[in-house]
């Protein structure tokens, strides 16, 4: 088997729950925490149900193979009906499966409250358990690594130290948080490291409560082997650094966000598919914030995930100032479709 890219990640079944739940600030002397608050006790009515899939794992790999790919999935599924319901979505949009089914598929809560808040609750079932030996043997151009915990996180590491690949990684808060010394035999081989804001200052070991600029959060990750470091912060749209420039990519207005879930897997894989595709760093950013906003204006994962055509025609209606913060080439791009 030869991929294109190989997407590995998790998989699960969501499952978006809009509630009439209350929002509550929380407030000390140096933390504010916002909660998500249910009455106790009560029987709570779901005002709409939407089911979908999801995970990083197969949220990336619908991204690629719409972007006209030949994608492969790695990841565990389980032995049940949820997981039935994954293969199928996956052969659907033309991916091969190439992992196990044992166990219980992963499964997602997603409880959406007012002003576009949410609280998930996640059952990782399989996708914490994928061994070594039950990977067949594939080639593949590109691995596209999203978050893995467990005995699955380690046998990744061991599999993508045998591979003659080049790897993109998007590591959870969870890896984060362990720092390059823990993730380095993994680190060291990585082209495209992708994290938000607050993923990053724990990875530097930095503490993640306190204000951070991205561009110097960026200053200190650039020391690191990756070829090219991507830091996205929300609103305030991405930081990338190609190993020579630090480019601040705006986001567009009047975007109207209904559910950010999905959004950071479809900027993460557009951007390292345009990085494939031989996109310059302007290019690569602009394509993946595109993607990544027309996710944001549905609900579930991958419903609005825009296939290579649609994705340079939407880019190229779109003027976004893409700058260059170490030099004066900063432009407005807008990318023409192939």
């Amino acid at each position: 088997m030869k991929f294109d890219v190989v997407a590995i990640g998790s998989a699960t079944v969501d499952f978006f729950a809009d509630t009439d739940s209350e929002l509550i600030k929380i407030q000390t002397r140096t933390t504010t925490e916002e909660l998500i608050a249910f009455p106790l006790g009560s029987k709570l009515l779901i005002k709409e149900l939407n089911i979908t899939t999801g995970g990083g794992g197969t949220n990336t790999a619908v991204s690629f193979s719409r972007l006209g790919l030949n994608t492969g999935y790695l990841g565990k599924i389980g032995n049940d009906s949820n997981g039935d319901v994954v293969q199928s979505k996956l052969q659907l949009e033309g991916i091969e499966f190439i992992g196990p089914s044992e166990g219980q598929t992963g499964l997602s809560m997603i409880l959406n409250s007012i002003q576009q808040d949410r609280s998930i609750l996640a059952f990782k079932g399989a996708n914490n358990h994928l061994r070594l030996e039950e990977i067949p043997e594939f080639e593949t151009d590109w691995v596209y690594l999203s978050s893995m915990l467990g005995e699955s996180f380690e046998t990744v590491v061991e599999l993508l130290q045998k591979k003659d690949c080049k790897i993109a990684f998007n590591p959870s808060n969870y890896q984060a948080e362990l720092g390059y010394e823990k993730l380095k035999p993994l680190i060291d081989h990585v082209d495209i490291l992708i994290m938000n804001k607050e993923e990053a200052a724990k990875f530097i070991g930095l503490p993640p409560e306190d204000h951070h600029e991205p561009a110097d959060l960026m200053m200190k990750m650039a020391a690191l082997p990756p070829k090219v470091i991507v830091i996205t912060d929300g609103g305030a749209g991405s930081y990338v650094h190609d190993g020579e420039h630090l480019y601040h990519g705006h986001p567009r207005e009047n975007v109207t966000v209904v559910e950010a879930t999905g959004a950071g897997d479809a900027f993460a894989s557009t951007f390292t598919a345009a990085q494939m595709m031989g996109k310059t760093t302007q290019e690569s950013i602009h394509l993946a914030m595109t993607n990544a906003e027309s996710v944001l204006q549905s609900k579930g994962a991958k419903e609005r995930l825009l296939s290579r055509e649609e994705l340079f025609k939407s880019a190229a209606q779109v003027q976004r100032t893409v700058e260059c913060l170490d030099s004066s080439n900063n432009k407005t791009v807008s990318q023409d479709p192939e």
